[in-house]
């Protein structure tokens, strides 16, 4: 049933279209993750190129941050609007509040932090390389003696 007005009418639109968004955004993923590239090259190399190449890397680190986002508090506020059909209680409701916001607060920043903040590791690149890469070999082979 649509509210009438205040916030409950705008956590319903939100619902509303940031799910529709979150469609969007993961069958987009999927194209890319199951269909563009196979799923067993996809490993750090793949991430740290995607997020850190100069014309693409910022496009791809709003993509992934908004799924994070999205998810976070669209998940959040459905449990929400479920525990305020259980919960009656104006004191104990206060407190699944902001037991539930706080959760949402710290996922988010945490998944942000991350996604904002990555930097390339090359020397784990090298260790590590995608798949399909040449691997440069870091131990010497001595020439056999014949």
């Amino acid at each position: 049933m649509k509210p009438s007005g205040g916030f409950e009418l705008g956590a319903w639109y939100f619902m509303r279209i940031s799910g529709l968004t979150l469609v969007l955004l993961a069958l987009g993923h999927l194209f890319i993750v199951h269909i563009l590239f196979n799923v067993e090259t996809i490993n750090y190399a793949f991430v740290a190129d995607r997020w850190t190449k100069p014309g693409s890397g910022f496009f791809w680190r709003l993509w992934d941050l908004a799924m994070v986002v999205l998810a976070v508090i669209h998940g959040l506020n459905g449990l929400r609007q479920i525990l305020d059909e259980y919960i009656v209680r104006p004191g104990r409701r206060v407190i699944v509040h902001t037991l539930i916001w706080t959760v949402a607060t710290v996922l988010v920043g945490m998944g942000s932090y991350a996604i904002l903040m990555f930097e390339k590791d090359q020397e784990y690149i090298k260790a590590h390389p995608r798949k399909g890469q040449s691997q440069t070999v870091t131990a010497s082979v001595a020439p056999r003696g014949r």
